[in-house]
């Protein structure tokens, strides 16, 4: 009776787990069969089953009253396969609480990592479904927590509780090689089975599930030179006596391939350059058994003959050769060196070489090894020897100089006559002719030096500076007297050696700033010197006071035995106002021979700063102004002085402006001086107050006005007689009367009066021509009263017009007066 309620209580609280494939709901099949009971009523649970199930505990022997415990969830895991890609939401499992009667009034709640996004859950029924596809490579277990609440009062059932849905795991990545290409070396001629490298590729999928990251290692590229280890990936060589010098460099494709490199499984490659480093292998070997070589009679020792070199396929010290020479009948005549930069045996000249006494010589020479690998001195021997011939010619060439080049060194500051060194050639023929030396003046154009023509000393001729040259590069021409006048050149460097001349001085010339707040005994600067002369590590400055402010109460200077020295500060107090600036000459040594000393003026400036000691000036000039008058009052003067200026400046450019006649004259025009002083004159009968002609415009006279604003295109000719007609008359109303009649009717006038102007206007106008001269000519009875509507812009023409009739009364009674 105890395991049939044990087992309705079970299947009252249960999770189905719902796999994909039949291998898996066998597996739950199974697992829903181990969540039964023993025979001593516990239940037992898969690792992987997930149950809700509600403790019972039995209070007495069967058939007594059962108490049932507080609910609770127990949970473990679920497992979804990675990358499904099925049409349908994936089934992950089933929550079923003992409550749940099935009548619908149960909830249940599922919240966590991927909760409504990843995995959603049927609120009645319990199923929880995956809605994306998962990648364990991306994450691979969720956390989610479950719980059964009442549908119509959210009132937990039951408390939550966390399980986790693991993502299992399937063959979706290929193995990876991280730190491909790879790059390997090995010795050449290694043994069999030498170890090269040990490559290693990684999988992304779960080692720990299946054979999806069991990998194994094959090569596809490379046989039979290498081979690999299928479990460890490690590279080793396959054939014996690889040699270097046959192939250097070879390709190895390796491959990795997962499911332990079954069918099915995937796979990744890499690529491995296998270097063959160099053993010394090969002996050294001379191209030619006999080589043929020739010296001039005239070779001097140590001069070259010739050259020959024994080839070794070996590289570095495996290809070094050592030569000398073991026999022959020139071996006292000459010797051998190697060349260090190309490895050749050079012969060279020990004794001189006659003609007349012997014309050839032999030569044995051997070439070796000098590191040999043990493990190789049976292949040896690591040797060669070849045979020179030398035969001794005679022929006419020009000097020689004993050395290729010259250096020599000169101190500067020598005298005019210093010896400087000498250069020696020698005619190598027979008849051995003097030889004639002299500089070139290009290589020496300041002539620094001369050359003894017979013997080739070399002088200066002048002192020479090392600080303005330090080397000089002269060539020295050699020509034999006699025979075919054969010259050579030679280099000479001349070194000009330094001695102490010049004396030392500040390294830099920078004022040095200091607050009026300074403390005393702050270092306001640390000095330094320099020295044009050849510096040197045992060169050392030393620094005092000059003797005149040896005892001044401002500052002192402490040599810090280091070639360099601090400036203190002494007192404190120091005022811009008093005294800006400090001068303080600082005497500096050298330890050259003989010494030399200097002495330098070191500048200090007080400048005025914040509590922080952050500068903010250093100009002197707001204390020159009286005390009475602060900067503030200074910058209103200066402005107010400026706007003053400014006023002037426009009164001026507007009075010029007014002033300034629309047409362009000589001179200026008289017309306006009527408009100035505003003078009607003495009436039509006055010929007195003014001359007539002076009216008329004496540019008009050509019959073209110029205008400032525009130039006419088209040119009218002047009506024949108007100009002088008006000239004469003395009649201002006839002359007026002309020159309207002449402005309308021609458009290319200039505006000389007001006429042009409002006449643009033009007829169509109700107000018509406003123009005081054009009314002369019509007999108009309009009434001009309405322009007081007009606003203030016509006011002068309304004050003018509109009392038209009163003013032209009172013009009348004051002709008949």
């Amino acid at each position: 009776m105890t395991m049939k309620r044990q087992g309705l209580g079970l299947l009252r609280a249960f999770l189905v787990l719902v796999g994909v494939s039949a291998l898996c709901s066998v597996a739950l099949g199974t697992r829903r069969g181990n969540a039964s009971l023993d025979q001593r009523g516990h239940r037992h649970r898969h690792p992987d089953h997930l149950s809700l199930h509600r403790h019972r505990q039995r209070a007495g022997k069967e058939g007594q009253v059962l108490h049932r415990s507080k609910r609770g969830w127990v949970w473990n895991q679920f497992f979804v396969i990675e990358e499904y890609t099925g049409p349908d939401p994936v089934l992950v499992g089933r929550l079923h609480s003992d409550v749940d009667l099935g009548k619908g009034n149960i909830k249940y709640i599922l919240s966590g990592e991927g909760a409504g996004t990843i995995f959603v859950i049927d609120d009645k029924t319990g199923n929880i479904h995956a809605t994306k596809t998962l990648d364990r490579e991306e994450q691979a277990q969720y956390t989610l927590t479950a719980q059964a609440v009442d549908r119509d009062t959210n009132k937990p059932l039951e408390p939550p509780s966390e399980f986790i849905v693991k993502v299992q795991d399937i063959n979706d990545n290929p193995p990876e090689f991280l730190h491909g290409p790879y790059y390997a070396r090995v010795p050449e001629m290694s043994n069999v089975g030498t170890s090269v490298m040990q490559v290693t590729a990684t999988d992304a999928d779960d080692p720990t599930y299946g054979n999806s990251a069991r990998l194994v290692y094959s090569i596809l590229q490379g046989q039979p030179y290498f081979s690999v280890e299928s479990q460890t990936g490690i590279i080793r060589t396959a054939l014996p006596n690889m040699d270097r010098e046959a192939r250097q460099e070879y390709d190895v494709v390796i491959q990795a391939k997962d499911m332990g490199g079954h069918m099915g499984g995937l796979s990744g490659t890499t690529e491995v350059k296998i270097t063959l480093t160099d053993v010394n292998d090969n002996p050294p070997k001379f191209p030619q058994s006999v080589y043929p070589m020739s010296v001039s009679e005239h070779k001097v020792p140590g001069e070259e003959v010739g050259r020959l070199k024994a080839k070794d396929p070996d590289l570095g010290d495996n290809g070094l050769v050592n030569y000398r020479l073991v026999d022959g009948d020139g071996i006292n005549m000459f010797e051998l060196s190697t060349d260090s930069e190309t490895r050749e045996a050079v012969i060279k000249v020990k004794k001189p070489v006659d003609f007349e006494t012997k014309r050839s010589y032999t030569l044995k020479v051997e070439g070796s090894n000098p590191h040999i690998d043990p493990q190789y001195l049976a292949w040896g021997p690591y040797k060669d020897e070849a045979t020179i011939k030398i035969s001794v010619e005679d022929a006419d060439e020009p000097p020689v100089f004993v050395a290729p080049s010259y250096t020599f060194e000169v101190e500067e500051n020598a005298p005019e006559g210093t010896l400087v060194g000498r250069v020696h050639a020698k005619d190598t023929d027979v008849a051995n002719n003097p030889v004639r030396y002299m500089i070139p003046r290009y290589t020496d154009i300041e002539q620094f030096f001369s050359i003894n023509s017979e013997d080739g000393m070399i002088i200066t001729t002048r002192p020479l500076d090392r600080e303005a040259l330090d080397w000089h590069n002269i060539s020295v021409s050699a020509t034999e007297i006699g025979g075919h006048h054969q010259d050579t050149k030679v280099r000479v460097n001349i070194r000009v050696k330094d001695v102490n001349d010049n004396p030392p001085e500040f390294a830099t010339n920078n004022e040095v700033l200091m607050c009026e707040s300074v403390a005393p005994g702050k270092v306001i600067e640390t000095v330094s010197a320099v020295d044009k002369d050849e510096m040197a590590h045992r060169q050392h400055f030393t620094f005092n006071l000059a003797p005149e402010v040896a005892h001044n109460h401002n500052f002192s200077l402490k040599d810090n035995r280091d070639s360099t020295a601090s400036i203190y500060v002494l007192r404190k107090g120091f005022s811009r106002l008093n005294q800006d600036v400090y001068y303080l000459p600082i005497e500096i040594n050298d330890n050259g021979f003989p010494a030399m000393s200097s002495t330098n003026t070191l500048t200090i400036r007080v400048c005025s700063c914040d509590s922080k000691n952050t500068i903010l000036s250093c100009n002197v000039e707001p204390y020159v102004l009286p005390a009475g008058l602060s900067t503030g009052a200074l910058i209103a003067i200066l402005a107010c002085i400026v706007i003053l200026l400014a006023i002037v400046v426009l009164f001026v450019a507007l009075r010029r402006q007014k002033k300034e006649p629309l047409i362009v004259f000589e001179e200026e025009d008289i017309r306006e001086n009527i408009i100035t002083y505003d003078d009607e004159g003495g009436g039509e009968e006055d010929t007195e107050a003014f001359d007539i002609a002076t009216l008329q415009n004496p540019d008009g006279a050509n019959g073209f006005l110029p205008r400032k604003d525009m130039k006419p295109e088209l040119q009218y000719p002047l009506r024949p007689g108007s100009g002088h007609t008006a000239a004469n008359s003395v009649d201002v109303d006839d002359f007026i009367k002309s020159r309207i009649a002449e402005a309308d009717s021609d458009p290319t006038a200039p505006p000389y009066d007001s006429i042009q102007i409002y006449g643009y206007e033009g007829r169509g106008s109700l107000a018509g021509s406003l123009s005081s001269l054009e009314s002369v000519t019509t007999e108009s009875d309009l009434d001009y009263d309405y322009l007081q509507s007009w606003g203030p812009r016509f006011k002068r023409l309304a004050d003018l017009y509109g009392t038209k009739d009163c003013s032209i009364n009172d013009g009348d009674d004051g002709e008949d007066s």
